[in-house]
């Protein structure tokens, strides 16, 4: 018997429930899926919280790899035994899942490097990587960037690819056990937030120019420190809201503060061509079988076990990624 967990209200995660379900067989356009692992990202609680809102009761999950079982008519990117990954936003919702119904244009094959745990816990950190570093901004060797949350998911595959790109990385983090983490993983710098001023230190980095860009997924309780760490006419990528929402301000500030730029990027918006987002796949995919990426998994959970890891991942205990299993590769 399938299981899924779903969630019938919003809240926290005393709302996600562990039930049996009905997979069935594909329609047109369709492929059923067996998991071998799901990924937790903080989107997830996003949907579960209500910020993302989505019709209710709903499944959870945006991200999972596993084994195609069966196809259905007009699919002809993937066949019956093909390893796959997928990651998105609404196209993919519902992925705490021991097996289920998905459209097949999300899917991406997997390489033989990459096991199904390795792809469920880096294809959305990966691509999100991917498309910071190769899409947002034309880098250049010698360019700074500032880095939150450094120690997570996303940050140890940023500060490691942005190595490779010749670009100082200076990383915030909450602790001197998560300090060490971002520095084995590319980080030139790292600010511990709690203890430090980060603009002022990272003025002090950066003989007091500020940064080209910053990535911020932490949202409220960082976004002033963000802008004013960056150089004139630098960068705010706001990444995620992981404090909260950013206050409404007014556009007059980024001129106050050195005409600076601001967007706010969605995955969807960069893999929804097809040949892009093959293009950041290959490139993503053959940095880690290569070894010149390593994806760390810090955190295993059983998928019935979904509350307790959202516990965690809203209270920072974890680091790098984090998965459910649910049966081997």
């Amino acid at each position: 018997m399938a299981h899924a967990i779903r969630f019938y209200e919003t809240g926290g995660p005393e709302v996600l429930r562990w039930e049996s379900i009905d997979v069935g067989k594909p329609g047109p356009g369709e492929v059923r899926i067996r998991h071998a692992a799901v990924g937790l990202n903080f989107a997830d609680t996003y949907f579960r919280s209500g910020l993302y809102p989505v019709p209710l009761p709903s499944g959870i999950g945006v991200e999972a790899a596993g084994v195609v079982e069966a196809v259905g008519e007009g699919v002809t990117n993937v066949g019956v035994g093909d390893r796959v990954a997928y990651t998105g936003f609404l196209d993919t919702l519902g992925a705490y899942t021991t097996e289920r119904l998905i459209p097949a244009a999300p899917l991406i094959k997997l390489p033989d490097a990459i096991s199904c745990e390795t792809a469920a816990a880096m294809t959305m950190r990966g691509l999100t990587a991917a498309y910071l570093l190769r899409r947002i901004h034309a880098f250049k060797e010698g360019d700074s960037i500032l880095l939150h949350a450094a120690a997570g998911g996303v940050g140890l595959i940023v500060s490691q690819w942005a190595r490779l790109l010749g670009l100082n990385v200076i990383g915030t983090v909450s602790s001197e056990a998560k300090a060490k983490i971002a520095r084995a993983h590319g980080c030139d710098h790292v600010v511990i937030y709690r203890h430090e001023d980060v603009a002022k230190r990272v003025r002090e980095l950066t003989a007091g120019k500020g940064v080209d860009v910053v990535f911020d997924s932490v949202g409220r309780n960082t976004f002033e420190a963000s802008l004013d760490s960056l150089k004139r006419r630098g960068l705010m990528v706001c990444v995620g809201t992981a404090s909260g929402p950013v206050s409404p301000f007014s556009p007059q500030l980024l001129a106050m503060k050195g005409s600076l730029y601001l967007t706010r990027p969605a995955l969807a918006d960069y893999i929804a061509d097809p040949a892009e987002k093959a293009e950041l796949a290959g490139e993503l995919f053959g940095h880690v079988a290569a070894g010149r990426i390593k994806i760390e998994i810090n955190q295993r959970y059983d998928l019935k076990d979904a509350a307790q890891a959202h516990r965690d991942l809203e209270a920072g205990k974890t680091t790098g990624s984090s998965v459910f299993a649910v049966e081997g590769d």
